[in-house]
């Protein structure tokens, strides 16, 4: 997932294009293959153990037609871009006739990435509903098709918020956890992993294509919204009773504003409890738990809990 390219005052979510052009070049020279948007939706489902790649942009910056967009159209590279319909046309943004040229390509989708582009996640459930709504009927309007795929802004959602945008006829989401697509994720908790310069580095990105998904039945708790009633959180993971090395797992947290390697606890051969030191109290809180496979690879889970506005 990127946002902006060549921006440099903005290093938390931009990327720097030199890095860029290696990620795409690392791709091409791997055996990972780029795919559509239709691409993902037939593999979603099927237990398929290929390795691929789906690029994805968010906010419809004017850095990233400027910049991106002429690497990507030159080889025809598929990606999906989440498009927040409110700021389309204003300062740092494309406009719509730059949207509806890049639409027009095959290997270009158009997702919806709300209107506003605000902490939909603390408002309340009509306010959400309604902001939704309006991108919808733009997007519909200036692009004469109606997206299915929807990006939380932020990357941030809540159960409720979850059951809007499923009640909208989105068939996937996706938010800005790290982690691996298989068919165990929940197709409306879809986990990316984000680029920016920090993070950006070739090394880095050469270590996150080693990355397979990590397999699990459920993460406790389910609401991923958290207040002082519920913050810090009982966070459990379910394994499938196939999975091996159990043991050798790492996870690491952000509770209290530190990252942390956490403590952990098996309460049975295939549950894991990750014990968290103390409450998150930034914006987000973060496990990230990791694997090391037999095949080489490392199996990656990410979860991403909110904190709220109060």
């Amino acid at each position: 997932m990127y946002h902006r390219f060549e921006e440099n005052k903005y290093p938390s979510t931009n990327i720097r294009i030199k890095d860029f052009k290696a990620h795409i070049d690392e791709i091409k020279n791997s055996d990972l293959k780029f795919i559509t948007l239709e691409e993902f939706e037939k593999s979603f489902n099927k237990n398929n153990v290929t390795r691929k790649i789906l690029l994805t942009i968010d906010d419809a910056f004017s850095s990233f037609y400027k910049n991106a967009w002429p690497i990507l159209k030159r080889d025809e590279i598929p990606f999906i871009i989440f498009v927040n319909t409110e700021t389309v046309g204003s300062r740092g943004y494309m406009s719509w006739e730059q949207i509806q040229t890049i639409s027009k390509h095959d290997f270009v989708h158009i997702g919806n990435h709300s209107h506003s582009h605000g902490y939909l996640v603390d408002k309340t459930d009509e306010e959400i509903r309604k902001d939704l709504t309006i991108a919808k009927q733009i997007l519909k309007k200036k692009l004469d098709y109606e997206t299915k795929i929807f990006a939380y802004p932020f990357g941030e959602y809540k159960n409720s918020y979850i059951e809007i945008v499923k009640e909208l006829g989105f068939k996937y989401a996706f938010g800005q956890h790290s982690g691996v697509i298989d068919k165990t994720k929940n197709r409306y908790e879809l986990p990316r992993f984000p680029m920016n310069e920090k993070y950006g580095e070739i090394k880095r990105f050469k270590s996150l294509l080693k990355n397979i998904a990590f397999p699990y039945k459920k993460i406790l708790p389910e609401e991923k919204y958290l207040t002082d009633r519920n913050n810090p959180p009982s966070v459990s993971i379910q394994f499938f009773e196939n999975q091996k090395n159990l043991e050798n797992i790492n996870c690491y947290s952000n509770e209290q504003n530190k990252w942390r390697k956490s403590k952990l606890l098996f309460t049975n051969k295939n549950e894991l409890k990750v014990i968290l030191d103390g409450k998150f109290i930034t914006e987000r809180g973060r496990v990230n738990c990791s694997l090391r496979d037999k095949s080489g690879y490392w199996r990656w889970l990410g979860i991403q809990f909110v904190i709220a506005d109060l």
